[in-house]
């Protein structure tokens, strides 16, 4: 989450930013079909086959309509509101711990009513401070949202995707109640994507193991997920986990610099997007099948263990 950049007139001073610098970047992969070896292969082989065309960057619909939304919200805050409109806006529809202030409320001070403590735990995400933020945020959201997206299906995604940034909003909430300063940014719900690659990704066969095999690459994602005790005793895991929260603690602490002036990040809400994805994984995933240990033979589980 982040606060908004102090150098834009349309952001309301300390408004802050969510997930400035997400840690890891597992890069999308990159599908360009060779038209020279069609013509080799259709040489030696007699007349050409029609192929199916691999599109170049491999990427569900549903993660690229929800980064377009991001960018069709911040365009229409800079250059169709005004300054005026754009904050009555910051406060109708980003996160802010003060709305659940009794006395706050009842005054008038922050708009919106009842319907906005509801609709404000889920749309803050769709609200960024400017062109870097969307662009940090993508470059996160397109590997491990589209991981979780393949999984899941559009839907569940999008399910996926309210429900941890909603669980973000609670724990920045629970560390700052009361608060004036406006959270926004979709990292919470992007920290909740990574943890939930994090329950199949490095399964024997997901989509660490095969990324090499494209003719495998469906079979990867519907590989059945680990427990979640299972997931945490991963030295893998464990690496990504240990330097995962360091750095939001030192982004969030200030220890680190980030970029912007006046800008901070609401690391307690990628805490809670990230914790959420972990433990509320198994309530989207349909695939239900025990995952197979390394040596082979399948763990018996009992029903708490699908947390």
């Amino acid at each position: 989450m982040t606060g908004a950049n102090n150098a834009d007139a349309n952001h309301p001073q300390g408004a802050q930013r969510e997930g400035l610098r997400p840690p890891f970047f597992l890069s999308p992969r990159l599908c360009l079909p060779s038209a020279v070896d069609r013509l080799m292969w259709a040489s030696k082989s007699g007349p050409a086959v029609r192929q199916s065309r691999e599109p170049i960057f491999n990427v569900p619909a549903v993660v690229l309509a929800t980064l377009a939304i991001f960018v069709i919200v911040h365009v229409t805050r800079v250059y169709v509101l005004s300054p005026e409109a754009d904050l009555e806006f910051l406060l109708l529809f980003s996160f802010i711990p003060a709305r659940y202030d009794v006395a706050l409320l009842l005054g008038g001070a922050v708009p919106g009513g009842f319907g906005a403590q509801i609709w404000t735990f889920v749309t803050y995400a769709f609200i960024h401070a400017d062109i870097a933020h969307i662009g940090m945020n993508a470059i996160w959201f397109l590997p491990f949202g589209s991981a979780v997206a393949r999984r899941f299906g559009a839907l569940r995604f999008l399910a996926f995707f309210a429900a941890t940034a909603a669980c973000g909003a609670a724990t920045h909430l629970a560390f700052h109640t009361g608060e004036m300063v406006p959270v926004i940014g979709a990292s919470a719900a992007v920290s909740g994507m990574m943890a939930a690659s994090m329950r199949f990704a490095f399964q024997p066969g997901g989509p660490l193991a095969s990324w090499r095999h494209r003719d495998r690459d469906n079979e990867a994602y519907q590989i059945p997920a680990a427990p979640l005790r299972t997931v945490l005793r991963d030295r893998r895991i464990l690496a990504f986990l240990i330097v995962w929260f360091g750095l939001n603690l030192l982004f969030g602490l200030g220890s680190l610099p980030i970029i912007g002036a006046g800008q901070t990040v609401a690391w307690e809400a990628h805490m809670g997007g990230f914790f959420a994805g972990l433990v509320l994984f198994s309530a989207f995933d349909s695939i239900k099948k025990p995952a197979p240990l390394d040596g082979g033979g399948e763990e018996q589980r009992s029903p708490g263990d699908n947390f």
